[in-house]
């Protein structure tokens, strides 16, 4: 039922925060986050004992491992805060450059060297990597951590932080599922020309894991393709113990070419005196894998049996390209949704080598996998992200509207012959909006935009969640549900149980804390405050629709507290998942 997504989760924290005009007291928040640890929680998933999956990330005092830096790193940290510590507000430029460069900085200082490691993430195997997308549950009012595949240091009980961690659910039964990278360690190595160099290498991408016993017990689920690492998650367990997800079971012809070529490859000479094969895999990872959907029976052991859920279109024999299909979601009768790599042209049964594709929402049922996008030129890109036992599907699509692209979301009877997609109104025509779980009593949560000017990566739509009702279709805006004087504006939503309770991530203004965890202050000794995304549940409570008079908190959408430099960086490492898109 559940998957993180960058665009809304990470566009959203810098917005002004508001109240609507018509907001209710029908639902109270109850606050997930853990606080204390790290700067934002998001709600996943609750069971229907008041169980809930949680991930965090932008842990404090992240782990940096000073001892790899060289001068030209120091160089570089002391060159960013010199260039850019006027865009965010609280951050100075290097405090104590003696100390940042003998790895005891200061909590502004620790900002910038965190700062470096994300830039150079993406281009760079020689430097410590900067994952820290956690796991936990909330059992009990209280959230707590569990490590999945992240080990410590050596000679050290600190973790790497370098995994990324999604918890995707909790069963009734309290078995905790999801996937999770492994760590990355440094390992020496000598060039060609004598030079020492460490660098930084991951047994695997991601890999499905389950657990009996709330975290305590590791189950890792591999996939039936596991050279080079392999690729599984699981992405939702029904409550009769039928798991779905995906796990590769190919690999990508082109990639596989490219690495095992002796000319200009992973396995030329040339390559292997400056850089280990290893690494070199590493480098072409991403999209390494045909990840094809999977259907698990599982025991408190971790698996009885497996069952592979096939792909939705049959590829050219000489086309090289990935393809994948993913099963989002399973209902008790073990029918599931989730979405395939289709030709464009849905007529298509002779495909070229490179024919057109995108991906669209399927069901996997008796053994077929089944497009519901009927016409492929008004909707296309499209998911399926839940299921209920009555074989009701939810999720969207895109299509053109206003003259733009947008997704909307819709419902699907999957028992139908040929299931057609419903589309409700949303917020507005041109509003963007996926809808993300339906429980047994018909009612779909999601998050829709509810701004209507003309968006960009540095300018986005806010975002609210809704929740929309089968029954009346009746649609609703879930902050209109709130007392009036809440303080949280819910951006986003994940899931709702069989008694309403619904799971999201909402802002709210809290003291700020530096990248040590400790609050900070002004010149006057007053505390600064920011926005933040906290995990979050809304509990259905007795009352009714409150008339609020409409207050809008007049806040720059560049500034907020932090400024667009922190939001550039959680956008950069926010939550974004592998083969789970937006």
């Amino acid at each position: 039922m559940k998957i993180l997504v960058k665009s809304v989760l990470t566009l959203s924290i810098g917005s002004a925060l508001a109240l609507t005009s018509a907001q209710a007291a029908t639902y109270k928040i109850i606050d997930k986050g853990a606080a204390d640890k790290f700067k934002y929680t998001y709600s996943q998933q609750e069971n229907n004992f008041g169980q809930m999956a949680i991930s965090g990330t932008d842990a404090y005092n992240f782990p940096v491992q000073f001892k790899y830096f060289d001068e030209n790193d120091y160089d570089n940290i002391v060159r960013y805060a010199q260039r850019s510590h006027d865009l965010v507000s609280g951050i100075n430029d290097i405090e104590d450059e003696d100390a940042l460069r003998a790895g005891t900085p200061t909590a502004n200082d620790l900002f910038w060297a965190e700062y470096y490691l994300k830039e150079v993430q993406n281009n760079s195997l020689y430097h410590q990597k900067y994952g820290d997308i956690v796991a936990m549950i909330n059992v009990g009012g209280e959230s707590e951590e569990f490590t999945v595949f992240d080990v410590a240091f050596e000679d050290t009980e600190t973790l790497t932080r370098s995994t990324v961690d999604y918890i995707n659910g909790i069963t009734d039964d309290g078995w905790v599922y999801g996937n999770g990278s492994a760590p990355f360690l440094p390992v020496p190595f000598t060039e060609a020309d004598g030079s020492e160099v460490t660098v930084w290498l991951s047994e695997f991408t991601t890999r499905a894991f389950m657990s009996p016993d709330a975290g305590e017990t590791i189950i890792p689920i591999f996939p039936p393709e596991a050279t080079y690492g392999g690729e599984s998650a699981i992405l939702d367990i029904s409550d009769n113990g039928i798991a779905v997800g995906y796990a590769s079971t190919s690999i990508v012809e082109e990639v596989l070419e490219v690495i095992e070529s002796e000319d200009g490859g992973c396995r030329d000479p040339d390559v292997l005196d400056d850089l280990p094969f290893e690494a070199c895999v590493q480098l072409r990872a991403n999209g390494m894998y045909n990840n094809e959907a999977f259907k698990w029976y599982l025991d408190a052991q971790g698996e009885i049996s497996k069952e592979s859920l096939g792909f939705l279109v049959t590829p050219h024999p000489d086309d090289p390209r990935q393809h994948i299909s993913i099963a989002q979601a399973v209902n008790s009768n073990g029918v599931a949704v989730g979405y395939a790599t289709g030709w464009q042209d849905e007529t298509e049964t002779d495909p070229s080598e490179l024919e057109r594709t995108s991906l669209y929402a399927v069901v996997f049922k008796d053994g077929e996998v089944k497009d519901f996008t009927e016409d492929h030129t008004e909707y296309f890109d499209s998911r399926a992200y839940d299921i209920n036992d009555a074989g009701i599907a939810v999720g969207h699509a895109t299509t053109l509207s206003n003259g733009s692209y947008r997704k909307k979301f819709y419902y699907v009877d999957t028992n139908e012959e040929n299931p057609q997609m419903v589309l409700p109104k949303d917020f507005f025509t041109g509003s963007s909006s996926s809808a993300r779980a339906i429980n047994e009593h018909g009612i779909i949560v999601g998050q829709g935009e509810i701004e209507t000017h003309n968006d960009s990566s540095s300018n986005p739509r806010r975002t609210h969640g809704f929740m929309y009702d089968i029954n009346t279709d009746t649609f609703t805006n879930l902050n209109e549900l709130l007392p009036c004087d809440s303080p949280y504006t819910v951006i986003e939503v994940r899931d709702i149980n069989e008694n309403n309770e619904i799971s999201g991530s909402a802002v709210i203004r809290v003291e700020r804390r530096d990248a040590k965890g400790d609050i900070m202050y002004d010149d006057n000794g007053n505390a600064l405050m920011e926005d933040v995304i906290r995990a979050i549940k809304l509990q259905p409570v007795s009352g009714e629709v409150e008339d609020c008079a409409k207050v809008i908190e007049d806040v720059e959408r560049k500034g907020a507290s932090t400024g667009l430099f922190s939001l550039m960086l959680l956008s950069l490492f926010g939550f974004a998942r592998r083969f789970t898109k937006s």
